[in-house]
């Protein structure tokens, strides 16, 4: 199945997603990770992952449209495009010579504790990853959404998503960035519509310890003042989620489920809220979704996502959000 990059004239999806370092997941169980062993494993299961891909994957399963824009090269990157042909998610693919990697999740089921092996990707050249750049740029929409997300490649500059978020603001599109490091510091030096950090990344950004709910909520509204972001979703696993913007901060803790996987959780919050803001939601009503989504993706197996259901139940469940 081939996908042609959507000009502004035709009915494109308003949400594109760029993922330049997938990885090929594979998951499985074992009783038990000792050294020196054969460890013999349960089913295994094998999806097409990385940020940005697993946001359109969640789009997909959610009922709205987006179009996945990712690199690929290789045996695995051929499996990574059947894999996500046979989903039905809309897809481009910038081709690689490298190939592209694989990132391993194994399940201990004695102990219950997960252990996650993230190889690292191919190197890129400066004409691929600029090709991924120039596909972009022919492929969103104005007044649409870009999420670009996941860590980068060797060869791949630190500003590369400061340069998508450059894109997106010569496009009037709204940009979503979801990394690490000084990649995100330098896309938020650019100014992003939502950036989602975790506690870890946030207290990197303000350069300070946060350990209370009061220095969350100060450090998140800190970056909204800066110009950095609009809208800042901080996930914060068990403690729940916070939102801020210059409207004010809110905070949704996650409704109580099993939690068997934490693969892929923060994109399906990424893929609701930006879904839910498409539909023409406001912002609180998308972040309730994504605080479902990411909460029905942790109580999936392995590389599993979620579905509609799952997070129509959950939402049922969510509290009023606290107000700051």
């Amino acid at each position: 199945m081939t996908f042609v990059a959507p000009s502004p004239s035709n009915t494109a999806p308003p949400i594109v997603t760029l993922t330049i370092n997938p990885a090929l997941d594979i998951s499985t169980s074992t009783p038990r990770v000792v050294s020196e062993h054969k460890l013999r494993c349960g089913p295994s299961r094998i999806d097409p992952g990385g940020g940005g891909v697993n946001v359109a994957r969640t789009i997909h399963r959610l009922g709205g449209e987006s179009l996945a824009i990712y690199a690929a090269g290789g045996l695995t990157g051929a499996t990574y495009r059947q894999l996500l042909e046979a989903e039905g998610v809309p897809s481009l693919a910038v081709p690689l010579a490298g190939t592209t990697r694989e990132s391993f999740t194994i399940d201990e089921t004695d102990s219950g504790e997960q252990f996650r092996f993230v190889l690292q990707g191919p190197e890129l050249s400066e004409a691929e990853w600029r090709g991924c750049l120039a596909t972009l740029a022919e492929a969103i929409v104005p007044g649409g959404y870009v999420v670009a997300s996941g860590s980068l490649p060797p060869g791949v500059p630190t500003d590369f998503y400061a340069r998508v978020a450059r894109i997106a603001h010569q496009h009037d599109v709204r940009s979503i960035v979801d990394t690490s490091g000084e990649a995100l510091e330098a896309a938020l030096a650019e100014g992003v519509y939502l950036v989602k950090p975790s506690r870890r990344e946030l207290s990197e950004l303000v350069d300070r310890e946060l350990t209370s709910e009061q220095s969350e909520v100060d450090a998140a509204s800190e970056l909204v003042a800066r110009g950095s972001a609009e809208f800042v979703g901080l996930t914060l696993g068990k403690a729940g989620a916070v939102l801020a913007s210059a409207s004010g901060v809110i905070r949704l803790p996650v409704p109580k489920v099993r939690v068997q996987s934490v693969v892929g959780a923060g994109d399906a919050f990424l893929g609701a809220f930006v879904w839910r803001l498409s539909q023409g939601r406001d912002p609180e009503s998308a972040f309730r979704s994504a605080v479902a989504a990411g909460s029905a993706t942790a109580a999936k197996p392995g590389t599993e996502m979620c579905t509609l259901a799952d997070v129509e139940a959950l939402e049922m469940v969510l509290p009023e959000a606290t107000r700051y």
